[in-house]
């Protein structure tokens, strides 16, 4: 039996703000074809590390490989540019855009070409046909030409995926995509994220351990920084340590 393909590996990263270490020398690999999760309570340092991860903080320590590249201390955009995707806690898509505008400016600042400005950017055809997918992809092409600010909360969160996707990436972090959704969203989003993992590795940091445990092929758990077990969710939900530290075990 094959192995699945790594694509994305994060080793003994550490990071320190003074005395305090949020994350301490956690090690976690995302592979093509899975869906791997990170929980842990607040304050575990879930955040910290995905934002190491996606570029936003360069770390302490560790080493990160994207693709088999070592991308340590590479910026968020070129990270971006080299395949690697990002959704935030937070809405962070234009409200006035429509769904298709919202995915075209994503697709076109991956691939920004100064050199051809005269050119009318809505006429990109690589952005325009990006987008398009993206918009298909994530399940929105009834509300494609829909203003951005009018979507449902869960559309929205699909919209920031579809944003994600017209920047073909081939791995996707998705921070709390579930937060605030009720149980038909959380559903539906449940669907893409099981569709999108059959060509990209996820990594998804979610607090909602029903949907976690339902969709994820490898769960992380961390607990003040530290990485206490990394296996299949049926071993996470037996393990003792994990019982004890985040799941109300005894």
């Amino acid at each position: 039996m094959s192995h699945p393909e790594v694509l994305l590996r994060g080793s003994k990263i550490l990071q320190r703000w003074g005395g305090l270490v949020a994350v301490n020398e956690a090690s976690i690999e995302i592979a093509r074809g899975t869906v791997h999760a990170v929980i842990g309570t607040n304050g575990a340092g879930k955040s910290t590390l995905i934002n190491i991860l996606s570029g936003e903080i360069t770390p302490t320590g560790g080493k990160i490989e994207l693709l088999g590249k070592d991308i340590t201390r590479w910026s968020q955009p070129r990270r971006a540019r080299n395949g690697l995707g990002r959704s935030y806690q937070r809405n962070t898509i234009f409200p006035d855009f429509t769904v298709f505008e919202n995915c075209r400016l994503a697709a076109q600042a991956q691939v920004h070409r100064p050199w051809v400005w005269w050119n009318d950017a809505q006429k990109c055809r690589h952005s325009v046909s990006a987008a398009r997918k993206a918009i298909t992809q994530a399940g929105l092409e009834d509300v494609a030409e829909r203003p951005a600010g009018l979507l449902s909360h869960g559309q929205k969160r699909q919209l920031e995926i579809a944003m994600c996707l017209a920047t073909c990436p081939q791995v996707l972090l998705l921070d709390e995509p579930l937060a605030g959704m009720g149980a038909e969203e959380t559903e539906r989003m449940l669907t893409l994220l099981d569709q999108l993992k059959q060509d990209h590795a996820i990594l998804l940091v979610e607090h909602d351990m029903d949907a976690v445990f339902r969709i994820a092929d490898c769960i992380t758990v961390m607990v003040n920084g530290v990485v206490i077990a990394s296996d299949t969710p049926d071993n996470i939900r037996t393990n003792p340590e994990v019982q004890t530290a985040y799941l109300g075990g005894h």
